[in-house]
């Protein structure tokens, strides 16, 4: 018998449970960490180096939609200047209206939604470069 304290309603109550196979099997796993082994690729030029970043850096950054909802009003136009925090739209979720502000500085190259869109988690909203 394994005695345990369970409080219900704010009172405790002491409980005996009797052990058997049931309460073995839900233990918990136990997780051991294995490095994996060196699998990287060998080290490249310079050269290449920038020509795989230079693509990534030049890119618009995008907002997507944190969850899924609908977009209430666009606050923001195409070509317009935009700083870190500047609400670029309202999505309407689970009754609540959400702001969606913009992660940096930049202009806005291109609106993917409208008012009234429905809209699902990672959905693009607006890119900005």
């Amino acid at each position: 018998m394994k005695k345990l304290n369970v409080t219900v309603n704010g009172k405790t109550y002491e409980v005996e449970v009797e052990e058997d196979d049931f309460l073995e099997s839900q233990k918990r796993p136990t997780v051991v960490y294995q490095p994996a082994s060196n699998t990287q690729p060998a080290a490249s030029t310079s050269n290449e180096t920038e020509k795989q970043a230079a693509p990534a850096a030049a890119s618009a950054s995008s907002v997507t939609s944190p969850l899924p909802g609908t977009i209430n009003k666009i606050n923001v136009s195409e070509g317009e200047s935009v700083s870190k925090g500047d609400v670029l739209l309202v999505l309407e979720a689970m009754k609540m209206e959400n702001d969606i502000k913009a992660p940096n500085d930049g202009v806005v190259n291109k609106i993917h939604v409208a008012s009234g869109d429905n809209v699902n988690t990672g959905d693009p909203l607006v890119d900005i470069a």
